[in-house]
């Protein structure tokens, strides 16, 4: 039996989401992500140079808000 570790709140994620793997998980077009990045109504992102990332967690955490559902886990 392998033990899964588990992650603490301040861990970081395996990897970053690129915009458009978030806005495929989210079922969207990359350009209504990029216009709520815009507007600063979705989820929390980083700029890593030019490019923003997402972590998983953050888009988690911003659709269960936006949903009012606990299923996205």
């Amino acid at each position: 039996m392998t033990r899964r570790k588990r992650e603490s709140p301040d861990s970081l994620p395996e990897r970053l989401w690129t915009v458009e793997e978030t806005a495929e998980f989210l079922v969207i077009p990359a350009a209504t992500l990029y216009q709520l990045n815009h507007k600063r109504t979705g989820p929390r992102f980083f700029r890593v140079g030019r490019y923003c990332r997402y972590d998983p967690r953050d888009v988690l955490a911003w659709l269960r808000l936006h949903t009012g559902s606990p299923e996205f886990t």
